[in-house]
C-alpha cells in the first residue's frame, strides 16, 4: 500500500473545488470568473497530487499536443471573455487528454455498491460499455 502526503491530499481538494467552480460556472450561465477560477485550481490541484514535473510531462508529450492546445486554448478563450467557445473547447481537449483513464475509472465505478447497479441499468450500461471500449483508450503512465 502506498501513502498519500499531504500534498496530494491538499491537491485531491483544490481539484474537487476546480471542478466544482467549473461545474458552478456553467450552471450560472457560464460565469467567466467561475469557470476561470475554476481551470487554475483543477490544473493546481493535479500538479500537488502527481507533481509539477510529473504534470508538465503530461501535458506536452507529442502525442498529447492536440488536446493540450485545446485545453489550454479553451482556458484562454475563457480569459478573454469567449466562455461558450472556451468551454467547449477546453471540453474537447479534456475528452483527449484523459480518455486512456475513462476505462480504468469506469471499471473503478461499476465496483461502487449502488452506483455499479445504476450502471448496469439497460440504457446507461451499453452507453458506459461503448466508452469503456473505445478504440486508442490505453491507460498510460503519467
Amino acid at each position: 500500500m502506498f501513502e498519500i502526503t499531504d500534498t496530494q491530499k491538499i491537491g485531491v481538494g483544490l481539484s474537487a473545488f476546480g471542478i466544482f467552480f467549473i461545474f458552478l460556472g456553467v450552471m450560472l450561465l457560464l460565469d467567466r470568473s467561475l469557470l476561470a477560477l475554476g481551470n487554475i485550481l483543477f490544473i493546481a490541484g493535479l500538479a500537488c497530487v502527481i507533481g509539477r514535473e510529473r504534470t508538465f510531462r503530461f501535458f506536452f508529450q507529442r502525442h498529447k499536443a492536440k488536446g493540450s492546445i485545446a485545453f489550454f486554448g479553451g482556458i484562454f478563450l475563457v480569459l478573454i471573455k469567449w466562455p461558450l467557445f472556451g468551454m467547449i473547447a477546453e471540453t474537447y481537449g479534456f475528452i483527449l487528454l484523459f480518455s486512456g483513464f475513462f476505462p480504468v475509472a469506469i471499471n473503478f465505478l461499476r465496483r461502487v455498491p449502488i452506483l455499479g447497479t445504476l450502471l448496469s441499468l439497460p440504457g446507461i450500461g451499453s452507453l458506459i460499455d461503448w466508452l469503456e471500449t473505445q478504440p486508442g483508450q490505453e491507460c498510460e503512465k503519467l
